[in-house]
């Protein structure tokens, strides 16, 4: 996983020679949303790093203001992919840190114990029609943090579990295991 606090503040040019990893971008739009000061969204696919099959290669998104600098970046892959595959939702979040680990990689130090899910399940997990087939687990984190650089920043993490194919197959690894974190604005 690359370093990605550095970026912040970086061109796209520059974002792409510190990301290294096989950065290529993979598609380029602009933003037109009054009052947003993001301007511009790019995302770099990141060729060297290993695929997964079902959520493909793993992505950084560069969100550049007007002038053309990195105002937040972002990090997608599968939790496979991060080492986390066979781990439950909420084993993954609360015994081995999917969501903290990530961070740290990226350049950012949380505060402990920030990471949590509630209490009632239900917050964060989806059924089917039949009140008991669990389709999907969802949820969404933020906080801020301070960088190696001893800025602070925002954060957020959303971590996705779909079990439709799973749930298919009746093969539990068919589940899509989807991590997203961003740092800054």
């Amino acid at each position: 996983m690359p370093d990605l606090v550095p970026i912040i503040g970086m061109t796209e040019d520059e974002s792409l020679k510190a990301l290294e990893h096989g950065a290529q971008v993979s598609s380029s739009v602009e933003v037109n949303e009054e009052g947003n000061p993001i301007k511009h969204e790019v995302r770099v696919a990141l060729t060297s790093e290993p695929a997964d099959s079902r959520t493909g290669t793993p992505t950084v998104y560069l969100s550049r203001n007007e002038e053309g600098h990195v105002l937040q970046v972002g990090y997608s892959t599968s939790t496979s992919s991060l080492g986390y595959g066979s781990f439950s939702f909420s084993d993954a979040v609360e015994k081995v840190g999917v969501i903290e680990q990530p961070l740290d990689e990226a350049g950012m130090k949380i505060p402990e114990g920030t990471v949590k899910l509630p209490a009632d399940k239900m917050k964060y997990s989806t059924y089917a029609s039949d009140g008991t087939t669990l389709t999907r687990e969802y949820y969404s984190f933020d906080g801020s943090g301070e960088a190696e650089n001893a800025s602070t920043y925002p954060w957020s993490a959303v971590l996705s579990y779909d079990y439709t194919l799973a749930n298919t197959t009746g093969n539990l690894a068919d589940t899509m295991r989807t991590i997203y974190i961003y740092i800054g604005q």
